[in-house]
């Protein structure tokens, strides 16, 4: 059974105590193999300076610079200009990289970032190489779909440099790993404090039978725990977003249980009379039409749920990205990393289907992508919003589901943000600090500032003038010559001091594409 109805009934078990035991009873996905030891990237360095660099240090501050970086040991030492009495020397046994006109930004942070797995049918590898070549040096995995011990050992093992992949942070499913159901607040604690103790660094909820997943909450709470929590239709009713943000939520993902706290004249979603929600191009249909079913802005009902949600902290990670397709299914589906960066077996995932989450199109017309694009329209404005009022907002792609690869998902989800009306300095903002801000690890990377990691991120050229510069396959250009070019692509990315040719990462991942194509015997990837 697919990890995603598993988790369901999951939910379900919360509401129907005859579903309970055999939901709980279901194992974890298989894990993958872990990421392979390193076989490249340089340092860290006794002294390692980049020079010559504009800086965009992710605190919302625009670009300065030239200047020069100086990195000792895995973090930043000192920055100053580059010209002047006052420029930085190299030590005797230091290093240093002339990267004139090169942008230095925070390494991106990826809060929905599934490693993949039995699944997708994906390699641990390829995941992260992705990842990496795309300046994403820190994930969240929302849930450790791979089981939580074996995500904690891949936590730790890039906390050692051992393996070439981000820093992540596990947040694990609520209720992964029981065997036995929960039906009181204690057995829920009693979850929590073995997740806690196992090195979760969080958990991730879908929903559950209200007074369980309180007791949850509050015990998460208690021991330093984040709470990510995605509303699903199935318990939304009993408990919306502000339901859980009142109980100390730490990140919305998604919009789920957004419009129905904005519900004003009716408590349920208008669901067709034959709605299943086991039927993916029905749950998918129907979620389209959520976000006109919600208050107006400016309405009485809209600012008390505003207010009120930013009084109480919550960070809304939105994942706009990983629904795009809904509005425009051919172009996500015929975007031009697919072809070179796109395993095989990910793309069989993606292809329409009964069984694979998310692959939800069955019959997918004018109309229903019209009625996306309306829903876009209400939830970016509704985030916009709410980040112009002071709220936090965060990036996070969701990728290997709905035609999004690892990393390319991440840059598009910048581009959404923008789209939403985020200046480019509020995007960056909201990939690297704000992200930091959110998992409480903030005082170690997030912005390139003295004392932090050395988590970075370095394109040859302007990412605030065009996003597009940090997709792995760069983006075609007219040259002066009349050609046309591809530029682009990130150069490098640092983490934890180590510096990584982000070309060769993206390689590497190709490779595996490829190796993968001639194993199944195919030049292309099917069509249909």
């Amino acid at each position: 059974m697919p990890v995603f109805q598993r988790l369901v009934l999951q939910v379900v078990a919360g509401l129907c105590p005859v579903l309970l035991a055999c939901a709980w009873a279901m194992p974890v996905a298989a894990a993958i193999a872990p990421g392979t030891a390193r076989d490249q990237g340089e340092g860290p360095f006794a002294q390692l300076i980049l020079r010559e660099v504009i800086l965009v240090d992710g605190t919302g501050s625009p670009p300065y610079g030239p200047v020069d970086i100086s990195i000792r040991g895995g973090r930043i030492d000192r920055i100053r200009a580059a010209t002047g009495p006052d420029r930085l020397t190299l030590d005797a046994d230091g290093e240093e990289r002339v990267l004139t006109g090169h942008y230095v930004l925070p390494g991106l942070i990826d809060l929905h970032g599934h490693i993949g797995g039995d699944e997708q049918g994906v390699p641990a590898d390829y995941v992260y190489r992705l990842w990496m070549a795309h300046g994403i040096t820190t994930v969240r995995d929302p849930g450790c779909g791979n089981g939580l011990d074996w995500c904690v050992s891949e936590m730790r093992r890039s906390a050692r440099n051992e393996i070439v992949a981000p820093r992540i942070v596990p947040y694990v499913f609520f209720g992964q790993g029981r065997e036995a159901p929960m039906t009181t607040a204690e057995d829920a604690r009693a979850w929590v404090r073995d997740a806690m103790k196992r090195g979760a660094r969080g958990m991730k909820c879908f929903g559950y039978r209200p007074d369980v997943l309180q007791a949850a909450f509050e015990e998460m709470r208690k021991l330093g725990g984040g709470i990510a929590c995605h509303h699903a239709q199935l318990d939304v009713a009993r408990v919306n977003v502000l339901t859980t943000a009142r109980w100390g939520l730490t990140t919305m993902e998604h919009w789920y249980g957004l419009p129905e706290a904005l519900f004003d004249g009716r408590t349920v979603q208008d669901y067709p009379a034959d709605y299943n929600y086991f039927d993916e191009q029905h749950r998918f249909t129907e979620a389209g039409k959520l976000w006109a079913q919600a208050a107006a802005p400016g309405s009485a009902r809209y600012e008390a749920v505003m207010k009120e949600l930013l009084e109480l902290g919550l960070t809304i990670d939105p994942t706009f990205g990983i629904y795009s397709a809904s509005r425009d299914v051919m172009r996500e589906r015929r975007a031009e990393w697919h072809e070179r960066f796109t395993h095989p077996a990910l793309w069989a995932f993606f292809t329409p289907s009964k069984t694979s989450h998310g692959s939800y199109f069955f019959d997918w017309g004018t109309e229903e992508e019209l009625v996306w694009r309306d829903n876009y329209r209400r939830w970016m404005a509704f985030v916009n919003d709410f980040k112009n009022r002071g709220g936090r907002v965060t990036v996070g792609s969701d990728s290997g589901y709905i035609y999004k690869t690892y990393g390319f998902g991440t840059i598009a989800e910048l581009e959404m943000l923008r789209e939403a009306g985020f200046h480019p300095l509020e995007v960056i903002r909201a990939a690297t600090l704000h992200g930091a801000q959110a998992l409480g690890i903030d005082a170690e990377t997030g912005s390139v500032e003295v004392g932090k990691a050395a988590d970075l991120l370095i394109v040859d050229g302007n990412p605030l003038a065009n996003l597009k510069l940090l997709y792995a396959q760069g983006f075609p250009q007219l040259a002066a010559d009349g050609s046309v070019r591809r530029v682009g692509g990130v150069a490098y990315t640092v983490k934890a001091g180590v510096m990584y040719d982000a070309h060769r990462l993206a390689a590497d991942a190709a490779d595996i594409v490829a190796a993968a194509k001639r194993e199944r015997g195919i030049d292309r990837l099917p069509e249909y």
